[in-house]
């Protein structure tokens, strides 16, 4: 093994003179020279550095106190040597008695590596600077014929942690265990009185998380269900309207105008009112056109799964076409607003950017209900299947829903938005649901009306408790407190009064342009059936008596509906109103 020495002379160099050489005995004794003359030691400068050692030169035998002070200078040599490398402590035996007479010095060497216990010289460089310490165990000579020692200790070494030692030592170590002393049956009952439980484990609640409880089970499912109702009559008076308050508006315009016979120009409302006229009739005409038990076998010939993902893909087109069609309204009333207040040289310009927002409105429009007309269609189909294919699509549908909403981070505005899009969904449910049964009027055959009000209410009690568990997981993770549906209630009441004290507040924006198409489509095979045969002034007397008592009905009705809302609108601000007052 190769010894390093890093700059620092080892024993083996220090005491190279006083080795025997080939032809002297081994004994371990180095004899000195024969000369008898006696010559006076010479003084040797030492080093003072770090790494200074003594090298030591041939020893006269004539002068026994030189040899003397001279062995005893190795040995201080070589344990300040050993103290800079390896920090420890020695000690040093100097007890030595003085004698003229000193035959021979002896040494023995032992070395020994530092480097962690690794005694391998490849290991040792790769380690790098790790260095070998010579310990000198004894440093002799004799006295008289007698061995004399200096004794150097060398360093102690650590004493290893070996398991069977501590073992041998300490036998009882392992039955210490409380748990080995005791039985099975001692164990059990142990951990029945006094061992780990749910209790244990869980911290106890307060009144804090009871309440959190309880408007995670109660609060939230109810005012958010009641806000839902409110908005879907809201939904109902907007759709009724349009069936109902434009019509009527438009042929007072075309009577006044009979009446001048002055063309007068239409003030904006006129001109909006004209130009949704135009998109619903479009509308209707464009869906008259499509074939629907085609649409229908090709549906109904697809799987479950293949149902569940068209129904998926339409009602995400349903909602990118609800938040494009409310620009596109937007910009047709704003070139309305425009046309109507232009003066004559820009009338021109206005006009054709009327013209052509109009025909933007009414692809988008005519593209929005013909997606609720394939929805209809692919919801119908999963009723009448006699293979619970509506269950596995309300299953499949609602829980994908809940699981895109609910582990989000959702601000108080989005919870806002997310409420008021179950509103338009609950009354597009609906209008599929009128579409079914006006398929069962036409093409049922047999008892047909309880499987239908089963399925309906099957639909609707899917949907109650789908959006009860969202809005409260929705509210839970998001730390909401049920007086935010409160204050979403408060806001659409006052939409409904056209009480507006907040720029902020927000609206329910509903546009019932494309479900009113989906329904007319639907409902007008109904109104064919019963027409009498004959004549066709005869036909078109029927077809206006039946249009004017559907007419009269649904603005008997759409009356009803806004003085009921309008009612408990006006009951829930003041409500709110005196619970704010009490609060402060």
């Amino acid at each position: 093994m190769s010894v390093r020495s890093n700059g620092r002379s080892l024993s083996f160099e220090i005491l190279s003179g006083y080795l025997p050489s080939s032809g002297e005995p081994s004994s371990g004794e180095v004899t000195p020279p024969r000369s008898k003359r006696k010559r006076k030691p010479k003084k040797k400068k030492h080093k003072t550095d770090g790494n200074a050692n003594a090298t030591l030169e041939t020893i006269p035998n004539s002068d026994d106190e030189a040899l003397l002070l001279r062995a005893q200078e190795i040995g201080f040599k070589e344990l300040e040597s050993r103290r800079s490398v390896c920090g420890t402590s020695t000690t040093v035996v100097d007890q030595v008695h003085h004698s003229p007479s000193v035959s021979c010095v002896s040494f023995e060497l032992r070395q020994r590596n530092v480097n962690g216990g690794l005694g391998d010289a490849d290991v040792a460089d790769e380690v790098g600077n790790k260095k070998e310490v010579q310990e000198v165990s004894n440093v002799g000579f004799k006295r008289d014929g007698q061995d004399v020692n200096v004794g150097f200790k060398g360093l102690e070494k650590e004493k290893s942690l070996d398991w069977n030692q501590v073992m041998k030592e300490n036998p009882g170590f392992l039955h210490d265990s409380s748990i080995l002393e005791k039985s099975p049956v001692k164990y059990f009952m142990g951990e029945l009185y006094s061992g780990n439980s749910l209790r244990s484990t869980i911290s106890v609640g307060n009144e804090k998380k009871r309440q959190r409880v309880y408007n995670s089970m109660f609060h939230v499912p109810w005012r958010c269900e009641r806000l839902i109702v409110a908005g879907f009559f809201v939904c109902l008076d907007s759709f009724l309207s349009l069936l109902t308050i434009m019509p009527a508006r438009i042929l007072m315009t075309i009577w006044k105008l009979l009446k001048t016979r002055q063309l007068l120009w239409p003030n904006a409302a006129e001109l909006a009112d004209f130009g949704c006229f135009i998109v619903l009739g479009l509308g209707v005409t464009s869906l008259q056109m499509i074939d629907i038990s085609l649409i229908y076998h090709v549906i109904r010939g697809q799987g479950t799964i293949k149902l569940y993902v068209v129904y998926n893909v339409l009602e995400i087109f349903d909602k990118l076409c609800q938040s494009f069609g409310e620009d596109v309204l937007q910009v047709l009333f704003n070139s309305a607003e425009g046309l109507s207040t232009c003066s004559k040289d820009n009338i021109t310009s206005e006009l054709m950017q009327f013209i052509l927002d109009e025909a933007i409105a009414v692809i988008a429009f005519v593209v929005h209900s013909f997606v609720l007309l394939a929805q209809a269609i692919t919801l119908s189909t999963c009723i009448i299947a006699h293979n619970n294919a509506l269950l596995a699509l309300l299953v499949s549908n609602n829980f994908a829903e809940i699981k895109s909403n609910v582990f989000k981070r959702v601000s108080k505005e989005n919870l806002h938005n997310l409420v008021y899009y179950d509103i338009i969904e609950r009354f597009h449910i609906t209008a599929f649901l009128l579409f079914v049964l006006a398929q069962n009027l036409l093409e049922a055959e047999g008892p047909w009306l309880s499987s239908f009000f089963w399925n309906a209410l099957e639909v609707y009690v899917c949907e109650i408790l789908i959006d009860a568990i969202k809005h409260s997981f929705l509210a839970k993770f998001n730390e909401i407190k049920p007086v935010a549906y409160s204050e979403f209630l408060e806001d659409l009441c006052r939409q409904i009064l056209n009480d507006k004290p907040d720029e902020r507040q927000k609206d329910l924006t509903f546009i019932p342009l494309a479900p009113a198409c989906v329904v007319i489509r639907v409902l007008t095979p109904v109104y064919a059936t019963l027409l009498p045969y004959g004549p066709f002034y005869w036909r078109f007397f029927w077809i206006i008596v039946w249009s004017s008592l559907t007419y009269i009905m649904l603005a008997i009705f759409k009356t009803l509906v806004i003085l009921l809302l309008r009612f408990l609108a006006t009951w829930y601000v003041n409500l709110r109103l005196r619970t704010k007052q009490h609060v402060d």
